[in-house]
């Protein structure tokens, strides 16, 4: 109780300074700039893996501010404040789809954005934009002993497997400077993600000589095998805790209805709140993989099938522990902000520092947003300024708080 007391005092200190005032003023009174940064920068195209002319345009933006920018050897577009250390705030450039044009990205009569990507994660780099604009209109901010560290980070989505923080946080001349993370992923504010949601993904692929449908029958079929080893895997019960899924998000092979197949090929991910069941859940997808062959293969008249399963990503599973002071300060904004927020657990570029023990979070954006991963997404605007003070607040709690060398967490979660 006295701890909370005590940082509610803070977080008063800020909030009665002039030059705070004036920047939490700022986000609603530029709205409207803001609204329009956002669009502009979705309608950028950043597909995983192809981020570069979203980061060359988010870079010109940040410079124009006054920061000292760069791209680094990921991709990911830097801006810093300071020599370090700093609190890193970040969001993916990039996009599960991307918009064909520009006219894919809409704004509807009601004043709701509509596209590809406006969510997430236009609604995080716009974030970053405001704040990078705003840190420097409010020149008379309070003097901070940490830095500030802006991160647009490439590959986040998909089969990026977090290769932008992955570099950030063990490749970068930065790695041993960055003291916590606030991400931010999409819009609404009424969650803060804790816990990190561990992913393993791979392609399962069988292949065999192929051949005629008739003539050629009884050689190994890839595509029969492959269907097998989805059922034998499918068939396995996930109840209790810790919590886990499995999906196989796409399947293909063959050339025509009256041909053999040469190859078949499946790609699957696996999902857990704990790395030790990644692992379990990771062998009886091998197990499945390997009956699947055995049992074609014993069936077979003629050549045989193989199997290779690759692996293609890997998320660690970690959590922030409750009592976290990164924890900590945003409840204490969000009680002061009026915010109500609940923990939850998901896979984001967080997964990355607190699997190494780095303090993280991921937070939303402000505003409201929905239809992620689609090309019918959407984000409306409105209360986004709440969102933006939460970021700003939060920052401030931080740059004030942490004591370089500190904050570092317990081992991954098993």
């Amino acid at each position: 109780m006295a701890a909370n007391v005590a940082l509610g005092l803070n977080l008063g200190e800020f909030t009665e300074n002039r030059a705070v005032r004036e920047c939490l003023q700022w986000f609603t009174r530029e709205k409207q700039w803001i609204n329009e940064v956002h669009l502009q920068l979705c309608r950028v195209p950043a597909p995983t893996f192809l981020e570069q002319e979203r980061a060359s345009w988010f870079l010109e933006q940040v410079r124009s501010y006054g920061w000292n920018a760069s791209i680094d050897r990921a991709g990911n577009v830097i801006a810093t404040l300071g020599d370090g250390p700093y609190v890193a705030l970040t969001a993916h450039l990039d996009t599960v789809i991307a918009p064909r044009n520009k006219d894919e990205i809409s704004v509807d009569a009601d004043g709701r954005f509509r596209g590809p990507g406006v969510s997430d994660n236009g609604a995080g780099l716009a974030a970053l934009l405001a704040m990078a604009r705003v840190w420097k209109i409010g020149a008379s901010l309070p003097e901070l002993p940490l830095g500030l560290l802006l991160v647009a980070n490439v590959g986040e989505e998909g089969e990026g497997n977090l290769l932008g923080m992955r570099h950030l946080c063990k490749q970068s001349p930065l790695a041993r400077k960055v003291e916590s993370f606030v991400v931010v992923d999409g819009a609404n504010t009424d969650h803060i993600t804790t816990r990190a949601l561990g992913s393993r993904r791979f392609e399962v692929l069988f292949t065999g000589p192929g051949g005629h449908s008739w003539s050629d029958y009884g050689v190994g079929n890839p595509i029969h095998a492959l269907s097998r080893a989805v059922a034998l895997f499918a068939e396995n019960r996930l109840e209790g805790l810790p919590k886990s899924a499995v999906n196989v998000g796409l399947i293909e092979g063959g050339s025509s209805v009256n041909s053999i197949a040469q190859s078949a090929r499946a790609k699957v991910d696996i999902r857990s709140e704990s790395n030790q069941k990644l692992d379990e859940l990771v062998d009886l997808l091998a197990a499945a993989v390997d009956r699947a062959r055995d049992v074609e293969n014993q069936r077979a008249t003629g050549a045989k099938v193989s199997v290779k399963l690759k692996d293609i990503g890997a998320r660690p599973a970690a959590a922030l522990p409750e009592n976290a002071p990164i924890l900590q300060y945003v409840r204490v904004v969000d009680a002061h902000l009026g915010i109500r927020s609940h923990l939850d657990t998901s896979s984001t570029d967080a997964n990355i520092p607190l699997s190494l023990g780095i303090p993280a979070l991921a937070i939303g954006a402000g505003g409201l947003g929905g239809g992620a991963h689609t090309t019918q997404e959407w984000f409306r605007p409105e209360g986004r300024d709440l969102g933006l003070k939460r970021i700003l607040l939060t920052l401030l709690m931080l740059m004030r708080n942490t004591v370089p060398g500190a904050g570092a967490l317990p081992g991954p979660v098993k």
